[in-house]
């Protein structure tokens, strides 16, 4: 049984990826982290280039080459992958995204905040609900 929680995250912006690492690190110092720079970067990553399986995958949902919704897709129809919960992490509150990604599988939608307080808060919250119930 690995010790630390691995999280994964995929979105285009290093601001927005270092600040998620900042929060998370936060909550629990001793997490792993690893990044892509987009979807396609974190489907190559999650199908053949991580020793360990991440706990929990971020994803952005407007990056280039592959969006977060397709890398949702294929997250999902992987066997290896289907099982852990992916997060969907964007500045978008639009209904329709939010309806489309749970419905392909997304096990939350979580919006960007603006404060890195509520960012750090949110996803505490994410990391300790339970998900298997």
């Amino acid at each position: 049984m690995k010790a630390n929680k691995i999280f994964f995250i995929a979105d285009d912006d290093p601001d927005d990826r270092e600040l998620f690492i900042e929060a998370l690190r936060t909550i629990d110092a001793d997490c792993d982290c690893i990044t892509a720079t987009d979807g396609e970067d974190a489907i190559c990553k999650l199908n053949d280039g991580l020793p360990q399986l991440p706990d929990f995958i971020f994803l952005d949902l407007n990056m280039p080459r592959v969006s977060g919704k397709e890398c949702l897709v294929k997250i999902k129809k992987a066997a290896k992958l289907d099982q852990i919960p992916v997060i969907i992490y964007s500045t978008s509150a639009e209904k329709k995204d939010i309806d489309e990604t749970i419905q392909s599988g997304a096990a939350y939608f979580l919006q960007k905040p603006n404060r890195f307080d509520d960012l750090a808060k949110a996803l505490e919250n994410i990391i300790f609900k339970e998900w298997n119930k």
